[in-house]
C-alpha cells in the first residue's frame, strides 16, 4: 500500500468506525413495533416520561401516549451481539488489534409496556439507548406502580437490579 492509501486510509478510519459502531443515540428511543400501527418501527424518537400521568413517545408527525394508570405490564429484555461491523473495519483499516473488538457485545435494551385504554388492550415495545433505559425502568415503575419483568436472570443482572 502506498503512504498516500495508508495516509487516507488512517484519516477515514475513525468515520467509518464510528459508522460500525453505530447503533440508536445513547438517550434515544426506538419504536420496535407491537400493536400500535400508526407509527413507524425503527425510527428514532423521543420516550418523555416527563409528565406525570402520560408517557409519550414523539417523533416526526407521530405519537404514542400511554396513560400510567391503565398500565398492566411492563417487561424488560436484551438482545445482546457482537461487534463484528467494527472489527472488520478496524481490522482492515487499521491493524489485525481491531479483531479485539469481537471479544466485546454491544446491548440493545428492550422495554415492553402494555395497557388498557378505553377497553381495548394495547402494547409497545422499544429500544431504549445505554443511556436512558435505567431512568425509564426507575420512572416507569414509580408511575405505574407497576414491577419489571425480566426475560432472563443475566437480563436483570447485567441492567444491575
Amino acid at each position: 500500500m502506498k503512504l498516500t492509501q495508508r495516509i487516507t486510509a488512517l484519516a477515514l478510519s475513525p468515520a467509518l468506525v464510528s459508522t460500525a459502531f453505530a447503533g440508536i443515540g445513547t438517550e434515544k428511543t426506538v419504536y420496535v413495533g407491537d400493536t400500535i400501527t400508526t407509527v413507524p418501527t425503527g425510527q428514532e424518537g423521543k420516550l418523555d416520561l416527563t409528565d406525570p400521568q402520560t408517557a409519550i413517545y414523539t417523533l416526526k408527525g407521530a405519537q404514542i401516549r400511554i396513560p400510567y394508570a391503565g398500565v398492566t405490564s411492563l417487561e424488560y429484555g436484551q438482545k445482546a451481539g457482537r461487534r463484528v461491523g467494527a472489527a472488520i473495519a478496524t481490522t482492515i483499516l487499521v491493524s489485525p488489534v481491531g479483531l479485539a473488538l469481537l471479544l466485546s457485545k454491544k446491548r440493545k435494551h428492550i422495554v415492553t409496556i402494555e395497557w388498557t385504554v378505553e377497553g381495548h388492550n394495547e402494547g409497545a415495545a422499544f429500544e431504549l439507548g445505554k443511556d436512558a433505559i435505567r431512568p425509564a425502568l426507575t420512572t416507569l415503575e414509580a408511575r405505574t406502580g407497576k414491577k419489571f419483568e425480566y426475560e432472563s436472570e443475566d437480563a436483570r443482572k447485567n441492567i444491575g437490579r
